[in-house]
């Protein structure tokens, strides 16, 4: 089922020796792009076509009523609800914490103060299809509510029913998000980046997705702010040496295969008999699980067990990767984050599954996948504003300042911009 790739004895670049899933391609990409097209000329229109052909709903309404959200959360069983309100807490005073403060620079005449300031609208998006996200919904309109966002709105594909499912209402209502929007896919990112007659345009867009939607994030990009990069399928690379229980490695391994096709899996050891009795273990959980299907067809494109020389290797490894989740299972985790560059979010020992990051731990789970790590981070509050320089410059550091930019702009060859230095020293 994993399939087996030794990497023991390169040397040089380890990344021409990396197979990794196409998630991409002219298909998808022409598909998506005709989507946004329709949708950016059609609407609603375009909305309820997509829907009733993509999802089987005839939709009456976009928008799902507020009462709607109340009465599935108040029909929520108890533990669910009490996940969602510790999930709440716990997303939002993390990014409380992490929100940026205004900030003061003073130097020779010069201040300059950074005014952090949180956009209008922010669109979040929440899949469905393969399982059902009441997390992403906290993952994202938590964030964007801690960072001061004035109007939060969610698009989430509706169910036979018409609404969105149940348990995400719910978690909508928790997060007290503004609007919601029984609608998915390529044509919900495109509603809210040009805006329909019902859903008024956005300013960002965040939230994960399959390739179509991961696509057409980053085809509106510009139109509107797309912060959090290649959000798409799943992946996971599990760093394992034996000090923890196989079966955990194992088990972590299939939790982001489970997602569905187009992700990626690996476990990375130096250790045969790790290697041997992982692939045995993930083979023997695949097998009982409800979700066999989608977790054997991650698994046929990208599952895979590496074999490597030791810890250096595999963290070079990992680092060309640049997974979406990195797990650390050895005897010297400390040392492995030390030399890591390249990853979505790092997870540590057997006490910190990247399920625990999916849920509750408190950083987003929007994280970079396909590689975008390399450029990429999490979702964070500083997604969601921006920082707005404003500047003061006295009469005397004007003065002294005014011949070097003179300078400078005489050099590029623009005279007013020399002018206008010029005309501030004559103000002395």
């Amino acid at each position: 089922m994993l399939q087996r790739l030794d990497l023991r004895g390169i040397t040089g670049p380890i990344t021409p020796h990396l197979p990794r899933p196409e998630v991409d391609g002219d298909e998808p990409v022409d598909a998506v792009r005709a989507i946004l097209d329709s949708v950016r000329r059609d609407g609603d229109a375009a909305i309820r076509d997509y829907t009733e052909r993509f999802d089987g709903v005839a939709l009456d309404d976009l928008r799902v009523p507020t009462e709607a959200l109340r009465a599935a959360l108040d029909a929520t069983p108890a533990d669910v609800r009490d996940a969602l309100e510790l999930a709440h807490h716990n997303v939002a005073e993390y990014h409380r914490h992490q929100r940026p403060a205004d900030q003061r620079y003073e130097a020779d005449g010069i201040v300059v103060r950074s005014l952090f300031r949180p956009v209008e609208r922010a669109g979040c998006y929440v899949p469905g299809g393969r399982a059902l996200y009441p997390s992403t919904v906290l993952m994202t309109a938590v964030p964007a509510r801690v960072a001061g966002v004035d109007q939060v709105v969610l698009c989430v594909p509706p169910g036979p029913d018409g609404l969105p499912p149940e348990v995400t209402m719910a978690a909508a209502a928790v997060a007290e998000v503004d609007e919601v929007y029984a609608v998915g896919g390529a044509q919900a990112i495109a509603a809210m980046a040009y805006g329909t007659e019902t859903i008024a345009p956005v300013d960002v867009i965040v939230g994960p997705g399959n390739i179509y939607v991961a696509i057409a994030k980053r085809e509106v990009a510009g139109v509107v702010g797309v912060p959090s990069s290649f959000a798409g399928p799943s992946e996971v690379v599990v760093i394992a040496d034996g000090t923890d229980p196989v079966e955990l490695a194992a088990i972590d391994v299939v939790v982001q295969a489970e997602h569905g096709p187009h992700g990626l899996a690996w476990l990375v050891t130096w250790s045969p008999d790790v290697a041997d009795a992982a692939a045995a273990a993930v083979a023997e959980i695949v097998a009982a699980s409800p979700r066999r299907a989608d977790i054997e067809a991650t698994l046929a494109a990208a599952g895979i067990v590496a074999l490597v020389d030791g810890p250096e290797q595999a963290m070079a490894v990992a680092n060309a990767i640049a997974p979406e989740h990195l797990q650390l299972m050895t005897a010297d985790n400390e040392a492995l984050v030390a030399a890591t560059r390249h990853a979505g979010a790092v997870f540590c020992g057997p006490s910190a599954p990247a399920s625990f990051g999916d849920y509750i731990a408190g950083p987003s789970h929007v994280l970079p996948t396909n590689g975008s790590a390399r450029f990429s981070q999490s979702l964070t509050t500083f997604d969601f504003v921006k920082d707005v320089h404003v500047v003061d410059i006295d009469a005397e550091a004007a003065d002294r300042l005014a011949p070097h930019v003179e300078a400078l702009a005489t050099a590029e060859g623009l005279a007013a911009h020399a002018q206008s230095a010029r005309m501030r020293r004559a103000r002395q």
